[in-house]
């Protein structure tokens, strides 16, 4: 079962912060079709959050067709997305713990290594485009 956390220096809304986390672990595989997230109840416990934000956070999941709720059962992830392989999830993590290790080494902080993921994310999106 997944595990939230919020990140509350970040700007992002916490309803959205729920969505991006739950996107992420499906795509890396670490939530599977059938998988059951965490209740509402049991979110609003760990993380001291307004219901409604947990609730508008799986109703966004829903309408994207990542999960759905079942009403007294729970809210479940949908077989809509498929995840990378897990060797490719490996590969791509340990890759991304060597660059880590680089841009440290090379003294980068982590809001310098958040800048150039971004810029680099900005550049590639926009060379996929053209």
């Amino acid at each position: 079962m997944i595990e939230f956390h919020l990140d509350t220096r970040s700007g992002v809304p916490t309803y959205l912060q729920l969505v991006q986390q739950v996107r992420q672990a499906v795509q890396l595989g670490l939530l599977a079709p059938g998988d059951q997230l965490p209740t509402v109840k049991e979110v609003v416990g760990r993380l001291a959050i307004n219901p409604n934000t947990v609730l508008k956070a799986y109703r966004e999941l829903d309408r994207a067709g990542l999960v759905e709720g079942r009403r007294g059962q729970g809210t479940f992830v949908l077989p809509a997305v498929p995840s990378l392989p897990p060797d490719d999830i490996q590969r791509l993590r340990d890759a991304l713990r060597r660059w880590l290790a680089e841009a440290r080494a090379a003294g980068l902080d982590e809001d310098g290594i958040a800048a150039l993921v971004a810029e680099a994310a900005r550049a590639g999106s926009s060379a996929e485009a053209a």
